[in-house]
């Protein structure tokens, strides 16, 4: 968006599949909130299926894009001072990969370091907290569908020479990436509690537990002014609410409208599905061969050279939205042994700070290493499934400081697209509170 006086400049990062325009939505709320205070750049390097040629390679385009727009701006006598950089599902993850090459090119020591928010980001990655067959068929298969991006998503790639996953490394709290990360002054994160069939909770909220798995048996407290969307970062659960049985005529009517409505729901997804799977297999594999290749030019030095510089700041040598949608959605998480249990609510510590009240535009930003404590509902859970590195990214990525907000979407079953507004759709309306509790709070000019 062209602006002849803006110092600051805001980067929003689509996810998987996506385009500049799934972000339209956020681009136009910033710019109604802070007018030409803010200069907005949607990358367009990673549009559609060069988001397969995953997340390295992808932040690498990312950088080059910033790059060249702080440099034709330059040209056009507009400084730029300060940066904030906005990722949305995948691109949380493109968006931290390329704040660490921004770090180590000494960018974070020439511009302020702003705001960083993702939006459904797997910042855990999406591997299904499964065990037995399930995991293996799932978890194995499911990675080689979408090519390098797919095999970083599940943790199943080896990044470089460091012998561990990239997302692993891009947790590593002696990495650039970290180091980087830490320069921002804001630090939040948004989060789906249900309908995210692409990007379940555990992941895009940083957590080892779900507190919302059952939501019939809790009562979520919300943010007041944002209620029933934004749940409250300090106390995620009040006391249970008394439930009230109906009579037995309307609990019986009520399950068989869901009957009428599930079978020939079901009927349809027998017919269509595997017609459907087909073709999509089909396509991924060519994508991924394309992917391939293009990956391949990318190790060979041929693009972006000059961005493979070494990722671990203290050792030098070691230099899918629709895809699982309706699988990933039917799995149930498995857990560890029912002795293994860590309290859910948000007094755990690693739900970590809460996000402060004051005016965006406050210049006292909360101490990342604030925690407060709250008497609300504690509920133990078991711990998910997950694997070795993935609590160790969770124990990393918990130590930034970062504002975490459970989203509760209901309108929308497509809550993956509804919370950033990703079409001009009735539905998502939701997703423009949570947009503007973003503005309202966690965005400083």
């Amino acid at each position: 968006m062209e602006d002849s006086t803006a110092e600051h400049l805001c980067v929003l990062v689509h996810g998987l599949w996506g385009k500049p325009a799934h972000l339209d939505y956020v681009a136009s709320a910033l710019k109604d909130t802070f007018q030409d205070n803010v200069h907005i750049l949607c990358p367009k390097a990673n549009t559609g299926n060069y988001t397969y040629d995953g997340i390295e390679l992808g932040g690498e385009r990312l950088v080059h894009e910033v790059e060249e727009t702080l440099e034709s701006l330059a040209g056009r006598g507009q400084k730029i001072t300060k940066i904030s950089i906005v990722g949305y599902s995948l691109g949380g993850l493109l968006a931290r990969y390329a704040i660490g090459l921004l770090e180590a090119r000494g960018l974070l020591d020439k511009l302020q370091p702003m705001n960083f928010t993702t939006f459904a980001t797997p910042h855990v990655g999406v591997r299904a907290p499964l065990k037995g067959w399930k995991d293996s068929v799932f978890n194995v298969l499911g990675a080689r569908t979408i090519s390098q991006s797919g095999r970083q998503m599940f943790l199943i790639d080896t990044f470089r020479d460091t012998g561990r996953p990239l997302l692993s490394v891009l947790a590593d709290p002696e990495s650039i990436f970290i180091k980087g990360l830490k320069k921002f002054q804001r630090k939040s994160i948004y989060a789906n509690l249900v309908n995210d069939r692409s990007v379940p909770f555990y992941t895009s909220a940083i957590l080892k537990v779900d507190p919302f798995v059952d939501l019939a048996n809790v009562n979520i407290n919300y943010v007041k002014g944002y209620e029933d969307v934004i749940v409250d970062p300090d106390t995620y659960l009040l006391p249970p609410k008394q439930r009230k049985s109906g009579p037995l005529a309307q609990r019986l009517w009520k399950k068989c409208k869901s009957l009428c409505f599930w079978i020939p729901l079901s009927l349809l997804l027998v017919v269509l599905v595997p017609l459907a799977s087909t073709i999509f297999l089909i396509n991924a594999g060519i994508q991924t061969v394309r992917s391939s290749k293009r990956i391949r030019m990318h190790e060979n030095g041929t693009l972006f050279g000059k961005y493979r510089v070494p990722v671990l700041v203290q050792d030098v040598q070691h230099v899918v939205e629709q895809v699982f949608e309706n699988v990933n959605a039917s799995q149930e998480p498995a857990y560890l042994s029912n002795s293994d249990t860590e309290v859910s609510d948000s007094a755990d510590k690693e739900i970590g700070p809460s996000a402060s009240t004051s005016a965006p535009n406050d210049a006292q930003i909360e101490p990342s290493s604030a925690r407060r404590r709250s008497s609300g509902a504690s509920v133990r859970s078991p711990k998910l499934a997950l694997t070795p590195e993935q609590f160790g990214i969770i124990d990393s990525l918990n130590e930034l400081g970062l504002h975490k907000y459970p989203v509760h979407i209901q309108k929308n079953h497509h809550s993956h697209a509804a919370i950033i507004v990703r079409s001009a759709k009735d539905g998502f309306s939701e997703g423009k509170l949570v947009i503007k509790h973003w503005l309202d709070h966690e965005f400083v000019v």
